[in-house]
């Protein structure tokens, strides 16, 4: 991560490939000012290790800082499916806390998330938008989850919905 400027990334995949390595999966964003990716490397061994070592004092040269930590396979599980939440609201304080604190709650893990604020058209009110897919278990009463969380919701007075994401 590191201060936002034109041709960071290109300096970041450039280290990557210079030491040997592909990026394979990525996450990247602006929040404010500063700039931020997760990347998910491959390469043969050699070149893991040569990253582990180097890639860290590489990209400092550009500015950013970076953590280098190898990572094992996901394991996928079996036990659950993928479903969809999406949240729409005037922007409060401790909505991502309130929602996730639903998931968690029951022990539902969640694979991904992201958050954003806007003025909405014409008035300028600050606006909330969360998205993010949670892994129900398999043995989960879906309707009885979506019921309770979009009661939370309507108890907020947030708009939300939550579907099995479409494969």
């Amino acid at each position: 991560m590191g201060e936002d400027r034109p041709g960071l990334v290109n300096e970041l995949s450039q280290a990557v490939l210079e030491l040997g390595g592909s990026i394979d999966d990525s996450r990247m964003s602006l929040l404010g000012g500063e700039f931020a990716i997760i990347l998910l490397v491959s390469g043969d061994e050699s070149a893991i290790a040569t990253m582990e070592r180097e890639l860290a004092d590489k990209l400092a040269q550009s500015g950013l800082t970076a953590l280098v930590r190898a990572t094992r396979d996901r394991l996928v599980s079996k036990d659950t499916f993928p479903c969809e939440v999406e949240v729409l609201s005037m922007d409060e304080t401790g909505i991502v806390h309130r929602v996730t604190q639903f998931f968690a709650s029951r022990g539902i893990n969640i694979e991904s998330l992201d958050t954003s604020t806007y003025p909405a058209p014409h008035t300028g009110t600050p606006m909330f938008s969360l998205k993010m897919v949670v892994g129900l278990p398999l043995q989960a009463s879906t309707g009885r989850i979506r019921r309770e969380f979009l009661a939370l919701c309507d108890d907020l007075y947030i708009d939300a919905s939550l579907e099995p994401v479409r494969q």
